[in-house]
């Protein structure tokens, strides 16, 4: 009765049940069934260069200091940058966001953006040579501590991103310049793009080793890492010191659910908010339930076909350019995505603006052109792996199959092979031919798509498939000019090489992803793979 007495007569203590009741967060959680959360079991932008990587990542995770538009035309907004300048043809200079913290309560300050383009973190020890000359990037900084080696794609990538960048410098607390080794008239658009987001100084170098890092980074965005599971799921939680605002969700949780009939059949039941990755003829079914939508649409991302032109059969660039005009591309988009998306102009995108060539288009569908060329190169029917994943792609395993079939018309006797990830996809034993691919455009110039997968840094000549000489000079000149006009007709050229001379890819169709949800819930999907969960997207 005495110990009754007295907490009846503590206000502090007999008002806290309620004050605790009265703070209760009762912000949603919300749980989205994906195909695949990410593909390198690892949440490091320059180690996940996926398109799932890009859904779980971005208005999420990471921020850069250009920003996109995700809601809008994907143009540059500011981001963890307020405003930024030219100072020559090859430095731009960026003023930062002030007061943004970071995960772990820092405050984002110079520092952390010139260690997030450093070789500690990005570039690994070794110089690098671009564009005929070394580039020392890092130079002054101190190099990687024993025991946090980068794993080699991470430098692999940074370099394919930025070929020349010189050096980050921190002009004060708060401003930064970009020095590039040669002109460069898309470095605007190269801090813009995937792979150049802004990480936590402090908290890189105190985690034990780089994986452990790179499964739980400390960003700046509205949500934080709280679980990573590798194949399993992805937890995140609002970071309530974000300096857009406390963001609208408590929780979101991505978790694998490869097969798109178990992801629709949980979203129906309640199990999950979203379910990504919807087959357009599944639409239809969904939607026929009036408590359900779909939304989406095409993306900045087109599907191809690539070629290893050092397998026996492909070596004649005659064999490629058959199988390019024996795809009846619009077939696919008719049959395949119920008209859904488009066959492209090659792989360029209407937001190139003055780069973009609307009288280009694919090879055209020509089964006696394709028979003529086999004829020619002496081609008897020997056989050509394909290797695909499970239904990575929405379609995928549809498509090859429709492939496969429009290739052995033409006289091709092209074989799938399943693999299960993408190391199997890329590794060179016992043969490389065929494999699936996309080819995204993460700023409004060629220089983010073509140089960036096919040119002399690109993904493809670095597993080695193909490589071209003329291609790689002008990849070179296209990211150094400053001659929009010359800059165009090289573009022109480089498709003219990769696309019908000495393929190096095929496109298939512009890409489109779409997402199922709740209709009562109110949020907007933005046409690229990322999702938006952001103050001014959900409950808009």
């Amino acid at each position: 009765m005495i110990r009754r007495r007295l907490l009846l007569a503590t206000p502090a203590l007999a008002t806290l049940p309620r004050f605790a009741l009265a703070q209760a967060d009762q912000r949603p959680s919300i749980t989205i069934a994906v195909q695949k959360v990410v593909n390198s079991n690892t949440l490091d932008t320059l180690r996940e260069q996926s398109n799932v990587g890009e859904r779980v990542f971005f208005s999420s995770i990471w921020e850069g200091l250009i920003g996109r538009d995700w809601l809008g035309q994907l143009g540059a907004v500011p981001g963890l940058a307020t405003e930024w300048r030219r100072i020559s043809d090859s430095v731009v200079e960026l003023s930062l966001r002030r007061g943004v913290k970071f995960h772990n309560g820092d405050e984002l300050t110079a520092e952390d953006v010139v260690f997030s383009f450093g070789r500690d973190r990005a570039f690994g020890t070794t110089l690098a040579t671009a564009h005929g000359r070394t580039i020392p990037v890092g130079e002054g900084m101190p190099a990687p501590r024993p025991g946090k080696e980068l794993p080699p794609e991470v430098p692999a990538v940074a370099r394919r991103n930025w070929p020349a960048l010189e050096r980050v410098e921190a002009v004060d607390r708060y401003t930064v310049r970009f020095h590039n080794a040669t002109p460069d008239v898309t470095l605007e658009g190269r801090i813009s793009r995937y792979g150049s987001e802004i990480m936590n100084r402090r908290a890189f170098e105190e985690a034990a080793s780089w994986l452990d890092w790179a499964r739980k980074p400390v960003t700046t965005g509205p949500y934080r890492v709280a679980e990573f599971r590798p194949d399993v799921s992805l937890t995140l939680v609002a970071h309530d010191e974000y300096w857009g605002g406390r963001p609208p969700l408590r929780q979101i949780r991505f978790v694998e659910v490869p097969e798109v009939s178990s992801r629709i059949n949980g979203l129906l039941s309640g199990e999950y908010q979203f379910a990504c990755d919807i087959p357009p003829d599944q639409i239809a079914g969904i939607e026929g339930n009036r408590a359900f939508e779909v939304q989406g649409g095409t993306i900045l991302n087109h599907r191809l076909i690539c070629f290893d032109k050092n397998h026996a059969q492909l070596r004649d660039a005659r064999v490629r350019r058959a199988m390019t005009h024996a795809i009846d591309r619009q077939a696919i988009v008719d049959s395949l995505w119920a008209g859904r998306t488009a066959v492209p102009a090659g792989l360029q995108w209407p937001y190139y603006d003055q780069m973009f060539h609307a009288d280009w288009t694919v090879p055209r569908y020509d089964l006696a052109e394709a028979r003529r060329l086999l004829r020619e190169a002496g081609y008897r029917g020997e056989p050509i792996p394909y290797r695909l994943l499970n239904n990575y792609y929405t379609n995928q395993n549809a498509t090859a199959q429709v492939l496969v079939e429009m290739w052995r018309q033409a006289g091709l006797n092209v074989q799938i092979e399943m693999k299960e990830n993408w190391s199997q996809i890329l590794e060179r034993s016992p043969t490389r031919a065929v494999r699936d691919w996309s080819n995204s455009a993460p700023f409004n110039d060629p220089v983010s798509s073509i140089v960036n997968q096919h040119g002399p840094n690109g993904q493809q000549q670095q597993v080695g498939e193909w490589s071209n000489d003329e291609m790689n000079t002008l990849s070179v000149e296209l990211e150094t000019s400053t001659d929009r006009a010359r800059r165009r007709a090289i573009f022109r050229r480089m498709l003219e090489i990769c696309e019908r001379e000495d393929p190096a890819y095929t496109v298939l169709h512009q890409n489109a992803t779409f997402t199922a949800k709740r209709k009562d819930i109110r949020w907007k999907a933005s046409p690229a793979f990322a999702m938006d969960f952001r103050n001014g997207n959900w409950g808009a």
